[in-house]
C-alpha cells in the first residue's frame, strides 16, 4: 500500500526540484539538461502515460510528453512558445496543503493546494491534484498533474 508519508515525501521532492531548477537558472548554470533529469526522475513518462495540465498553459493545455512538460518549467520550445518556464521565475520555496488522499496499492492521489514563494517572499496560491504510481525501482512517479489558479468569481 501506497502511504500518505510516500506522497508527502514525493511531494516535498517535487517541490524542492521547481526550486532547484530556477536556482541553476539564476546561477547560469545548465538548467534544461537537469529539468530534463528531474522530469524523468518525477513523471513516469517512459513507463505509461502521463496526463499533465500545468497552471499557465492555454494554447497548448496539456502536455503528454516529456518534451511538453519540460518546455513549461524552462520554456524556450518552438512548439510551446506560450511557456516562458514556470520554475525560472525563480521561486525559493513551495509548500504543499493537502486537501486529502486517495491511497492503493500501487497507485495514489492528492490533492489539495501548494503555494510557491518568490524571492520577495510573496506567495502564488496554486490548486492540485496529483497522482503516482510505484515504479519498478519501488519510487513513486507522476502520472497524473493537473493545477490551476484558484477561481476568482
Amino acid at each position: 500500500m501506497i502511504t500518505k508519508e510516500e506522497v508527502v515525501s514525493a511531494q516535498q521532492t517535487w517541490g524542492e526540484a521547481v526550486v532547484r531548477i530556477g536556482q541553476l537558472y539564476q546561477e547560469n548554470k545548465d538548467y534544461k539538461s537537469e529539468c530534463t533529469a528531474i522530469i524523468q526522475e518525477l513523471y513516469g513518462f517512459h513507463e505509461r502515460m502521463v496526463l499533465f495540465k500545468p497552471t499557465l498553459a492555454s494554447k497548448k493545455p496539456f502536455r503528454l510528453t516529456l518534451e511538453g512538460a519540460v518546455s513549461y518549467f524552462v520554456g524556450d520550445n518552438q512548439k510551446f512558445a506560450e511557456d516562458a518556464g514556470f520554475a525560472l521565475k525563480p521561486w525559493t520555496n513551495v509548500r504543499f496543503e493537502n486537501a486529502g488522499f486517495v491511497l492503493k496499492e500501487e497507485e495514489a492521489v492528492s490533492m489539495g493546494t501548494y503555494y510557491f514563494t518568490d524571492l520577495s517572499g510573496e506567495e502564488t496560491r496554486v490548486e492540485y491534484t496529483l497522482g503516482f504510481f510505484r515504479a519498478e525501482s519501488g519510487r513513486l512517479k507522476i502520472c497524473v498533474h493537473h493545477s490551476s489558479l484558484p477561481y476568482v468569481p
